[in-house]
């Protein structure tokens, strides 16, 4: 399965864009575009076209990973671990309760329930994490 693009307009949504590189609290990380982060470094800049490419790119790893789960097997279900993926990181969903839950095959409602509960950074409940988590909670029962 590939992104869709109600993925890369999610992304695109949810991170907002940066035209100049910044210092991510958060993350800890330089940051530019729509979330980029590999080999950001302070002072860089960036078109909004090659910040679309970079989504792109940065899809690609997890991409791969995702197509070796058999249970992400709808287009909304790879968009919704595309995104979150894509936030916090394959490393994280690898060792997740949702990941548990996705391969055993738990219902809907319990999968949706995992990924609502990642809205926390740094201990304190961020909205913006809370919508994220609901689209992609929303994305996983759309076919």
């Amino acid at each position: 399965m590939n992104p869709s693009k109600t993925l890369i307009d999610h992304i695109k949504q949810a991170e907002g864009f940066s035209e100049k590189a910044y210092w991510d609290q958060d993350g800890g990380v330089w940051t530019i575009g729509y979330g980029h982060t590999r080999s950001v470094k302070r002072g860089d800049v960036v078109s909004k076209s090659e910040a679309e490419r970079l989504i792109v790119s940065d899809l690609k790893n997890v991409t791969a990973y995702l197509s070796t789960i058999k249970e992400i097997n709808t287009q909304g279900k790879f968009d919704a671990c595309a995104d979150f993926c894509f936030n916090i990181g394959t490393g994280a969903f690898k060792s997740s309760t949702l990941l548990k839950l996705i391969k055993t095959g738990a219902p809907d409602k319990d999968i949706q329930a995992q990924f609502r509960r990642w809205v926390y950074s740094g201990g304190k409940k961020l909205p913006g994490l809370v919508t994220r988590r609901g689209w992609e909670a929303k994305r996983w029962a759309e076919r």
